[in-house]
């Protein structure tokens, strides 16, 4: 059904620490290993590992007076959903970042669309999304609030809207031998389907969490973190898939 806390694309933030691209723009990229990939609290991996790739490119700046930019990306993962087995999501996303107050306001404008290339058609896996992210960065704590719809989401269930909010909070007096840092971060969110059935919960609607820790050292994150949602193992196929669980990540960005 478908950011570990994978936020899964157009992360791509043009950068020193980015490859220079075409256009006056930057590559970024990332990997990573996780024992598990939920998305919005639920597992798509059936509570196994996962193994992750993203590859993001962030145009110059546009030159309207403010920074603002475009982007491009492509992600992918691992999953394996109980209809249709072991397959591969790939995650291709585009939109327009706009940003303010030395960068501390950050505005997000994309589409989003998924696609499972192993499964056929006829379950009707592949949707798009269009995504809409505030973001504003106080120094001691950053908050964003999400949005996104899509008029006919996974598994051809109708209409959705997915709603998150995340505060993120640098820990400065935690550090190992002045290179490792810490943050620690909490996001809440609600999944509204019309079609519930045939998307897979037992209601049209439910809320999710999650809550960690991260550890970065260079361009290494490691985290460690707890999710789960609002729907019981009865609603959830009797499986745990859906239940409160700890996960494990580790990124490599470059």
């Amino acid at each position: 059904m478908g950011l570990c806390l994978c936020f899964r694309v157009g992360s791509a933030v043009a950068g020193d620490d980015y490859w220079h691209a075409p256009f006056g723009g930057s590559f970024s990229a990332n990997f990573t290993v996780a024992s598990d990939y939920s998305y919005a609290g639920i597992s798509q991996t059936q509570l196994g590992p996962a193994f992750q790739a993203g590859l993001d490119y962030t145009s110059a700046d546009l030159g309207l007076g403010l920074p603002a930019s475009l982007y491009v990306g492509v992600w992918g993962t691992n999953v394996a959903f109980p209809n249709t087995g072991n397959d591969i999501e790939l995650t291709i996303s585009g939109g327009a970042r706009l940003r303010a107050f030395a960068n501390r306001l950050t505005v997000d404008l994309g589409y989003v669309r998924y696609a499972y290339p192993g499964v056929d058609a006829a379950f009707g896996y592949d949707y798009g999304e269009l995504s809409a992210t505030v973001g504003y960065n106080f120094g001691f704590a950053s908050v964003n609030a999400r949005l996104r719809y899509s008029p006919d989401s996974f598994a051809n269930s109708g209409p959705s809207w997915n709603k998150r909010a995340l505060v993120n909070v640098p820990l400065p007096f935690l550090t190992l031998a002045d290179t490792v840092t810490f943050a620690t971060y909490a996001t809440v969110g609600n999944v509204w389907v019309e079609k519930f059935l045939t998307y897979g919960i037992p209601g049209n609607d439910y809320w999710y969490w999650q809550f960690g820790l991260t550890a970065t050292v260079k361009s290494f994150a490691l985290s460690l973190a707890y999710t789960g949602t609002s729907i019981d193992p009865e609603g959830c196929g009797n499986t745990a898939y859906c239940s409160g669980r700890f996960f494990v990540s580790l990124t490599k960005t470059f």
